[in-house]
């Protein structure tokens, strides 16, 4: 492994899986949108000339976008499908929001640090490039909206 700045070393992930309510959707190769971004607001205090008042305001959390090999699991279509489609028209219409849990996983399979997510339902999905001229592995990518998420360390 790798050597951290403040010595020790970094965890090198081979992998992230994903799961919606304790089911595996999938491994996928990359995931971004682990963030958050807090707003601010300025409050000018007369005769403070020095500085501006700031204070925290609204958390924006950006969708998280998942990308991964094609696989022959089911799993994320039948996730898909049960808050869109005739799944969504099912129940009135009705939004059925999921937890969801991005994992990192080292190459010999052991979770190393995993983040919790309310909320959560797709709001995207691209298939692979299909063309008999491409050479490039096929990958689905996969958007993620949720209401935040909490960081928790497994080992």
């Amino acid at each position: 492994m790798p050597e951290t700045p403040l010595g020790g070393d970094a965890p090198v992930s081979a992998n992230f899986l994903f799961e919606v309510d304790g089911v595996e959707i999938g491994h996928f190769v990359e995931v971004t949108g682990l963030e958050m971004t807090v707003s601010t607001q300025e409050y000018l205090e007369g005769g403070q000339n020095q500085y501006v008042h700031r204070f925290p305001g609204v958390i924006r959390w950006p969708n998280l976008v998942f990308r991964r090999g094609m696989v022959n699991s089911d799993a994320l279509f039948q996730w898909v499908a049960s808050s869109s489609g005739e799944g969504f028209a099912g129940k009135s219409n009705t939004l059925t929001r999921s937890t969801g849990a991005v994992t990192v996983v080292d190459g010999s399979g052991t979770r190393l640090r995993s983040w919790e997510f309310e909320g959560v339902f797709a709001v995207s999905w691209a298939g692979p490039r299909l063309s008999v001229d491409a050479t490039e592995a096929l990958v689905e990518t996969l958007e993620v909206a949720h209401n935040g998420f909490r960081a928790k360390t497994l080992q």
